[in-house]
């Protein structure tokens, strides 16, 4: 996994910007606003791109979540494929649709708002590990208990306990954000069934897409 860089062009102006939030595409919030009233107007150039992600994201995880009776790598196989919708349809809404994903998440609690942000965050986690660095089984127990037969429901799988991650080939602030995405990781997922993670993320996905259509 590549280093991230500390400095990166505003989309509006061209303007070299150290970001503040790790998906921050803009120096200003007046850059911000003059995008987006420039692009709202009219199809946005990832509304195909969303769509298709969206179907995609909704096919899998519909699978996982009715899954049982599956082995292990058929099993491995659908968290993994549902992990990369999830996360490709949550970065196409940050990328063409940042009004209407802050507003689906101002829409709920800040209990509610913290525990979405920290499902996205590790899931990132997991994309960004699971088919580079690590195996699938490093993060998902499919056993009831350590002791038990694996558990029929492919949905009643549990998100493992996995050590920090070696973050040396990152720049300091890649560093921090990955080490954000890994204590979320800890605190949403670990030992949490996976079923769980995928339906509340699905369905924000899903709310913050309907806010992002065009009238």
């Amino acid at each position: 996994m590549g280093g991230m860089r500390d400095i990166r062009d505003c989309v509006q102006c061209g303007k070299a910007f150290t970001p503040r939030r790790e998906h921050a595409r803009f120096c200003s919030p007046g850059c911000r606003v003059a995008w987006n009233r420039d692009h709202v107007s009219s199809p946005s150039p990832g509304d195909g791109a969303l769509d298709w992600a969206m179907a995609a994201m909704a096919d899998t995880t519909k699978r996982l979540l009715c899954a049982s009776g599956w082995d292990p790598p058929s099993g491995f196989a659908v968290i993994t494929e549902a992990v990369w919708w999830v996360t490709m349809v949550d970065a196409t809404l940050l990328r063409y649709r940042p009004d209407a994903y802050g507003h689906a998440l101002a829409n709920q609690d800040p209990a509610s708002r913290k525990v979405t942000e920290d499902t996205f965050a590790g899931l990132r986690f997991v994309r960004n590990r699971v088919g580079y660095e690590a195996d699938p089984t490093e993060f998902i127990q499919n056993r009831l208990s350590r002791s038990t037969a694996p558990a029929d429901r492919v949905a009643a799988w549990k998100w493992k306990p996995v050590a920090k991650p070696d973050l040396s080939s990152l720049t300091a602030r890649g560093q921090e954000w990955e080490m954000s995405r890994y204590d979320a990781y800890q605190a949403r997922l670990a030992a949490h069934p996976v079923g769980d993670t995928f339906a509340q993320a699905a369905a924000f996905l899903q709310s913050a897409s309907v806010a992002a259509s065009p009238n």
